[in-house]
């Protein structure tokens, strides 16, 4: 694929599904992402009829659906009740992936609330395992994404936001059922940036890059390429020197701002060296 073609739109909850592959169409957008927790693309909305339509269309268009589960679900939750919430929550997006037609499934490592970082971070480890076993059954993929940092006096802080701590989950998960997404934006609000992650991680089990501007040192925003001062061309010439064969995924603004950013993105890749 060229690079325009690997650069998606993140639909998030902003069109039913079915809409969302036909404006993807429309517009010659290969990539999706999509959450299932809302509205018309609630979870437990899809029969048999339905999913079956949209596999089909998916293969008509020739798109490729991602599902994105919420970081607001506690990943690391322990609670008695919760921690079984959380459980089926999960499965309940594994079991879709397949049913839909969707390649991979985002998840996140949750969060906690500083005094319970161990508790929350083993919690946390023990059920990515669990739902990545589970994810072996079903032929689903989860990729898991390095979150924001939050302000340092915030009680409440996203696990697996620094490099050290994302690589205490995927170092300690060994499965073709698992694999990364990594939020470049988010890393641009650390010390290290976008060349310390990438340093640092295997980018060969990156399977999506994510995108949207942001300032340096920051705080968490999903600002439209060009309101910030994130290095897209950079960014570009450096992860794809890594040999990177995945697709990237804008995060940000509308629908339009999105789709728009794509050929504007692939620009600043070209005049940063970058054979698009």
């Amino acid at each position: 694929m060229d690079l325009i073609e690997r650069i998606g739109v993140d639909v998030g909850r902003r069109l039913k599904l079915e809409d969302a592959i036909d404006w993807a169409a429309a517009n010659g957008v290969r990539y999706i992402d999509i959450q299932l927790d809302t509205g018309a693309n609630a979870v437990n909305t899809f029969d048999d009829a339905r999913a079956r339509a949209i596999r089909a269309a998916l293969e008509k268009h020739g798109i490729h659906l991602g599902l994105h589960t919420l970081s607001a679900v506690n990943v690391a939750e322990y609670s008695p009740f919760l921690s079984e919430a959380v459980d089926a929550y999960m499965k309940a997006y594994i079991d879709a992936a397949p049913r839909l037609g969707a390649e991979s499934i985002v998840v996140h490592a949750g969060y906690h609330f500083t005094a319970d970082v161990k508790m929350r971070m083993q919690a946390g480890l023990e059920r990515l395992k669990r739902m990545v076993a589970y994810a072996e059954t079903k032929g689903a993929l989860l990729l898991l994404e390095n979150l924001n940092k939050e302000p340092a006096d915030a009680e409440v802080h996203y696990l697996a936001h620094t490099i050290e701590e994302w690589r205490s989950y995927y170092e300690a998960i060994d499965s073709p059922a698992f694999a990364l997404s990594f939020t470049a934006n988010h890393a641009h609000l650390l010390p290290e940036g976008v060349e310390g992650f990438v340093a640092a991680i295997p980018m060969h089990r990156v399977v999506e890059v994510r995108l949207a501007d942001c300032f340096r040192n920051g705080h968490e925003q999903h600002l439209v390429p060009g309101e910030g001062d994130f290095d897209f061309g950079a960014m570009f010439r450096l992860i794809e020197s890594r040999g990177f064969k995945g697709h990237y995924m804008n995060a940000f603004g509308t629908l339009e701002d999105m789709q728009h950013a794509r050929a504007r993105l692939v620009d600043l890749a070209r005049a940063a060296g970058v054979s698009a």
